[in-house]
């Protein structure tokens, strides 16, 4: 049973505010606080080399944190700087030649879109768009129906940025593998959200962020990559940490560090270290049951509240939660419970072109929630939104 009073007790920004803006950044418990804290004064008197060098245990700790997170092995871990960064170091290291088809779902995040469109100008590439089922999810049917000789990557988001939408990745795995076609999943709105499991669910690449549903600081990034894959990647970037080099040769690393460079923030990876460990210590099975509970309740009291638009779809909901007020922009109901202490945050077409387009949707309120916000909260959320539609 998961320990409401321990979560707000361990989170000292509940004191201030309403926080449901967890999708986009979420309130750090204090042993990340502390961890981050004491990390930088350690820096302060002894140097920023000498720290990281008497830190080489918490670095390990970090990787194999997140790999016992979402399965897989610490030599499969990479660190970069945001889950975007992950994904793109991911993506533009694979090979790409004209005439290859890259399977996409509709809610595909907007940085990742930009990608897809260079790669289509780049190389000739062609972006397929795989169309939903009626629930919303991917349609599963559609998208074994759109495998051919030339689809080299299925890319699909768990977890959409401006909805609730929960995608079948397992079911995707299991299309992808039969198809022998590589598959990367955007999870960086699902781990630390829900249990993940890299081989339960089949993908070959995946990838996250540290300051989502994990807790942790901005500013660090995480891509998996299956060991069976990684001489597959010839990354966009090399230095001296990603390559062994000489002044004639150099040769990538055997693992999947061979993305990342090597200046690092160790302030933000002891945060995230702290995160990770803090997140396996509450057990994100009963963190996901919370989360769920508490956006159920949330869709429910905002579809009984007149002039609410309430727009997440999916057989599986998760924690995001996405609706419109009647006579009122996003961003005016964003600023407004801002005003009486709540974050909520807003997405428009730059967040979801295709699907924003699709829905004929310019713009859409987003409140997301943790385990550790409470139904008392949800509740003064919904009386501030039910006095904005009046």
């Amino acid at each position: 049973m998961l320990d409401v009073d321990r979560l707000r007790a361990d989170t000292p920004g509940v004191d201030r505010v309403i926080h449901l803006n967890n999708a986009g950044a979420s309130l750090m418990p204090r042993p990340v606080v502390t961890a981050m804290t004491s990390y930088l004064e350690r820096e302060v008197y002894q140097g920023g080399y000498e720290t990281a060098a008497s830190s080489q245990e918490m670095v390990a700790n970090a990787y194999d944190g997140i790999a016992a997170v979402i399965g897989g092995e610490a030599s499969e871990i990479a660190m970069l700087e945001s889950s975007t960064i992950a994904w793109d170091r991911i993506i533009y290291s694979l090979p790409h030649t004209k005439g290859d088809r890259l399977l996409t779902t509709t809610t595909e995040y907007g940085s990742n879109w930009a990608a897809y469109l260079q790669l289509q100008d780049r190389f000739g590439v062609e972006v397929v768009v795989v169309p939903d089922a009626s629930t919303g999810e991917i349609d599963l049917d559609a998208l074994s129906n759109s495998i051919d000789g030339r689809t080299t990557l299925i890319s699909l988001n768990h977890v959409p940025t401006n909805g609730g939408v929960v995608n079948p990745a397992a079911d995707v795995g299991t299309i992808a593998k039969q198809a022998g076609v590589p598959f990367l999943l955007d999870a960086c709105q699902s781990v630390g959200q829900m249990p993940i499991d890299v081989d339960e669910i089949g993908c070959t690449y995946l990838t996250t962020t540290s300051r989502k549903f994990l807790r942790g600081p901005r500013g660090l990034g995480v891509a998996w990559v299956a060991t069976a894959v990684l001489e597959d990647l010839t990354p966009i970037f090399a230095d001296n940490h990603s390559t062994r080099v000489t002044d004639t040769t150099y040769a990538f690393r055997p693992d999947a560090r061979r993305l990342e460079s090597w200046e690092r923030s160790y302030v933000t990876l002891a945060g995230f270290e702290a995160a990770v460990a803090y997140a396996r210590d509450i057990g994100i099975d009963d963190i996901w049951e919370r989360i769920r509970h508490l956006s159920n309740y949330m869709r429910t009291g905002l579809k009984e509240t007149e002039g609410i638009r309430v727009l997440d779809r999916g057989t599986v909901q998760g924690g995001i939660v996405s609706f419109t007020v009647d006579g009122r922009s996003a961003v005016e109901v964003k600023e407004l419970l801002h005003e009486r202490g709540i974050n909520v945050s807003w997405s428009t077409v730059n967040s979801s072109p295709y699907d924003m387009r699709m829905r004929d949707l310019d713009e859409l309120v987003r409140a997301s929630v943790h385990a550790y916000n409470t139904e008392e909260e949800v509740e003064t959320f919904l009386s501030a939104v039910a006095i904005l539609a009046g």
